[in-house]
């Protein structure tokens, strides 16, 4: 099943497209819940992804942003499929995008499968009210997802699967990211006297 996904000229940007949307309907629904309830409360958006957070704001089930980012990545994997065809040799260049694509997307499910678990079954248990200021929010992400690089890398050095090093270095840039914008966000906040 697995060298389907890796050898078919389909396969891989399908699953890809399948998760991609998946994500931003989990992102939707998560939203959605998070805004039924009071519990818990994040400084500034729900959503972590600049580009999307006016979408995901107004809960837009179909956004024109996330339409134009899905087809260019899919087009992006399909031209990645094809300079690295079975005839070049490149093979293991594929491999490496498309683990990173569809690896750094299975971490953000978990994510998303946490969030709708929490909102969902766990919120009305909870006492009290929980305040998340936005850089610590970001700190969190990024901490969470150099969790999921540093599995990914050691599954990469036991396995020397080039798929799941896509997924260690592009979680760890995902990490970097949201650690970055915690940073900027730190440092335009007013300082404590």
């Amino acid at each position: 099943m697995f060298n389907l996904i890796l050898d078919s000229p389909w396969a891989g940007p399908l699953l890809w497209m399948a998760l991609y949307i998946s994500d931003y309907s989990f992102t939707i629904a998560c939203a959605r819940l998070y805004c039924a309830q009071d519990k818990i409360v994040f400084e500034g958006s729900f959503e972590i992804t600049p580009l999307f957070q006016a979408d995901v704001n107004a809960l837009r089930r179909v956004s024109p942003r996330f339409c134009v980012a899905l087809v260019a990545t899919a087009a992006y994997l399909f031209l990645m499929r094809w300079i690295a065809g079975p005839s070049t040799g490149l093979q293991d260049l594929y491999r490496l995008v498309l683990g990173a694509m569809i690896l750094m997307e299975a971490t953000i499910h978990s994510r998303h499968l946490r969030n709708w678990f929490l909102y969902k079954k766990a919120i009305p248990l909870i006492q009290g009210r929980l305040e998340y200021p936005r850089g610590i929010m970001l700190q969190m992400s990024a901490f969470e997802v150099l969790i999921f690089s540093g599995l990914y890398l050691a599954l990469f050095l036991v396995t020397g699967s080039m798929f799941i090093l896509g997924g260690a270095i592009t979680c760890c840039a995902l990490s970097i990211k949201h650690y970055l914008l915690a940073r900027r966000h730190n440092a335009g906040m007013p300082k404590a006297a």
